[in-house]
């Protein structure tokens, strides 16, 4: 289907939106982000694409073939998965339902040093805007991006975060969760003050940054890749009880995290357990709420990946106790390999609270249009 076909799809009806994805992931085509970033960088950046300095000991299916995407998202050319805006639309909106894609680009948090991390921050928000937000990728106006900025230097990512906020099309903004220290320092709060300002929810994606290349756990460097997967969820839920305890909701009520493809049905006991300790020895910290209500206003999980046990029921409860519809967000990770079908999520939400994690938490969190035109032959997801 060319272009120009694409563009004849859409119609002067209006159709109600059924499904945002909280998770996409846009690469650059070869090249391409060079003519954004800051020169100093590009020589480098142009011999890690020829291979050098790679660390990956990534173990994904088939990752010398896919580079654990799916095989079907390369375009044409050659180009890597996910460069074409014109293709994922394609596959995501016609073919799979979505009807709102949030855009999260991984460029926007490679470096190894800081002002590396930062340049490629600045430089992945001007491609965005210039390829993938642009009137010709984003005719549809079904694409919203993120602000890409390196929380390891918070006074220049609060800047980043300035620049950007009055943009229509940027609704989040995007931070890796592994620096040090954690979340609750002060030095953070820049970026907290800078996203509250604008009602902007900043939205945290796991990644390998310099910190967590290959991470110590508490018990020494891990022995594979299984290890490595799982340990991320443990980086969330220190995150968040740093962001509890050391008081950042307090400081800034309203901020609003979203930890995306961290997993999620460990929060409920997390929950459990900081309301437990925080009875026992008291308020001594001084916080307004219990911990897990904290949790319950001011943090955002996305459903991919799902941690789908044999028995469906207990999946089915563990949504319920966690309270999913309050603080749960649908999210498919195209185009990587864990891809997770729209259809294919909803079928396994609980009735009652399917509209609310499919599309209507995202809708309010990130004051999305609740209606666009409609697409003929798109399918839906329920």
């Amino acid at each position: 289907m060319t272009q120009m076909d694409i563009r004849q799809l859409s119609s002067t009806e209006m159709s109600p939106v059924r499904v945002v994805d909280c998770d996409v992931h846009p690469y650059p085509r070869r090249g391409v982000l060079h003519e954004f970033l800051d020169p100093k960088f590009v020589r480098e950046q142009r011999l890690r694409g020829e291979g050098a300095n790679n660390g990956i000991f990534y173990d994904a299916p088939d990752f010398n073939f896919a580079k654990a995407m799916r095989v079907d998202s390369f375009p044409g050319d050659g180009e890597f998965a996910c460069t074409d805006p014109h293709m994922a639309f394609r596959q995501l909106v016609l073919d799979s339902g979505s009807d709102v894609v949030m855009l999260g680009p991984t460029s926007g948090g490679a470096g190894d040093t800081d002002e590396e991390v930062s340049a490629m921050a600045a430089a992945t928000n001007l491609w965005q805007e210039a390829c993938w937000l642009d009137p010709d990728s984003n005719w549809h106006g079904r694409y919203f991006g993120s602000i890409c900025a390196n929380i390891a230097e918070p006074d220049v990512a609060a800047r980043e975060i300035e620049k950007w906020a009055g943009h229509e099309k940027y609704k989040q903004v995007l931070i890796h969760a592994e620096p040090r220290p954690a979340w609750g320092h002060p030095k953070y709060d820049p970026v907290w003050a800078a996203a509250v300002k604008h009602g902007i929810p900043v939205a945290c994606h796991l990644g390998r940054g310099k910190h967590n290349l290959l991470p110590m756990s508490p018990v020494g460097f891990m022995s594979y890749n299984h290890d490595f997967m799982v340990t991320y969820s443990m980086l969330a839920a220190n995150q968040i009880m740093s962001l509890v305890f050391d008081g950042v909701f307090e400081r800034f009520p309203t901020l609003q995290i979203v930890f995306i493809e961290h997993a999620f049905t460990w929060i409920l006991p997390l929950m459990w357990r900081m309301d437990a300790i925080h009875e026992a020895r008291g308020n001594e910290l001084g916080l307004s709420k219990k911990p897990s209500q904290y949790v319950k206003d001011n943090i955002w999980f996305t459903t991919q990946p799902l941690d789908y046990p044999e028995d469906k029921l207990e999946l089915t409860n563990a949504l319920e106790w966690m309270e999913a519809d309050k603080i749960m967000l649908f999210s498919s990770d195209y185009p990587h390999w864990t891809f997770d079908e729209p259809r294919w999520l909803a079928k396994h939400l609980p009735e009652r609270m399917r509209d609310a994690v499919m599309f209507q938490n995202a809708v309010d969190l990130f004051k999305l249009p609740s209606r666009l035109p409609a697409l003929a032959g798109q399918v839906r997801a329920y």
